[in-house]
């Protein structure tokens, strides 16, 4: 079976975590003492415009050049990755098998599943799975997700990995990655999260992504497209920069006096209607009717004062994410920088983990 690069293996030498969205790449490196997490180091490098382009990477070249920066700019000596591939270039599927199958013929029986469920020859596709566990409706049988994306789209993944250098160990699906991370933060909620709704919003610079986890575990997700690169456009054309300047302003500031009221509140008003009809969708193709509690990730969560507008708007307790939140911080670690871009490191640190897999 072609893995889908180690989705679900075992035992790894350290790794570092690299999300590659459509703006940014970015490096998390974390080590582990017993339960207790360090950042040890981190970087976020902006991608040029168009290189990475509806979930696809379209210039290899240029994008392996920043994560290459990236991994500089990072200082870390770690030399095995683990990256995620978009959801949306993932087809998953739980399949029920009989429990007593052996490792082999759950293999064989996977793929013969695979046939029914992929429209791609199998080989195009990497593939791989992993058994979740008894389930719930017969016991003498397990429920196994099994997950499938085409070549293309994760050698272009790894190009960029190997490129600098490195070894890729794991391709996972941003989606697990940013359930990996998510679960470091209702660790800390009453309950650990269980007999909870809740709606997690990546809102990256070109598309909304809901990932709505009920008891911990996944139940819809969707993506929306809208995100800050409407923000960073509105910038360039109202300012007369261009989309790299109008990129830089809006996280470090020195735009004129009017950008607040004029750029920016817009922009987060949208931000409240977009995730309301991202909800609405959620709702009425669902059994769900609410949702307790919204968390805001990605790079627009990372706006000042947009969980008190958001729960403000929509009428539910809003949160910006923050995976980092009990860890320790290694000394060249800047607080007040790692807490700003908190939100936008969701899927890296989910990756980073990986290291600590059992």
């Amino acid at each position: 079976m072609n893995a889908l690069s180690g989705l679900f293996s075992k035992k790894k030498p350290p790794l570092i975590g690299i999300d590659i969205s459509s703006s940014a790449v970015k490096v998390l490196e974390l080590s582990r003492n017993g339960e207790h997490l360090r950042v040890e180091r981190y970087a976020v490098e902006p991608l040029p415009q168009n290189a990475v382009v509806e979930h696809a990477i379209t210039e290899v070249e240029q994008v392996a050049q920043v994560v290459e920066r990236a991994i500089k700019k990072s200082g870390t000596k770690v030399k095995h990755a683990a990256v995620a591939v978009p959801a949306a270039h993932v087809i998953t599927k739980t399949i029920k098998m009989a429990a007593n199958l052996s490792d082999q013929d759950r293999q064989t029986q996977v793929e013969m599943e695979a046939d029914h469920y992929i429209p791609y020859p199998l080989n195009e596709i990497n593939l791989d799975f992993q058994v979740l566990g008894p389930s719930e409706s017969n016991p003498e049988e397990v429920d196994v997700l099994m997950a499938a994306c085409r070549k293309e789209i994760v050698d272009d993944y790894l190009a960029v990995i190997q490129a600098p250098g490195l070894t890729p160990l794991v391709v996972d699906v941003e989606t697990y990655a940013m359930e990996n991370a998510f679960s470091l933060i209702t660790s800390h909620m009453p309950g650990g999260g269980m007999e909870k709704t809740i709606a997690v919003l990546d809102i990256g610079a070109t598309a909304t992504t809901i990932n709505v986890v009920h008891n911990n575990r996944s139940v819809y997700t969707r993506d929306h497209a809208f995100g800050g690169r409407q923000l960073t456009e509105e910038i360039q054309r109202r300012y007369g920069l261009s989309y790299e300047e109008a990129g830089l302003a809006k996280k470090q500031g020195g735009l004129p006096d009017n950008y607040q009221t004029d750029v920016l509140r817009p922009f987060m008003e949208a931000m409240c209607q977009e995730i309301m009809r991202a909800l609405q969708f959620f709702y009425s193709s669902t059994p769900f009717n609410s949702v307790d509690q919204l968390l805001l990730a990605g790079g627009c969560g990372q706006i000042a004062g947009i969980d008190e507008l958001v729960a403000a708007r929509i009428g539910v307790p809003a949160m910006v994410a923050n995976p980092f939140a009990s860890m320790s911080l290694a000394s060249r670690i800047k607080p007040q920088h790692l807490s700003n871009d908190a939100p936008s490191l969701m899927i890296s640190c989910g990756l980073a983990m990986r290291s600590f897999d059992e």
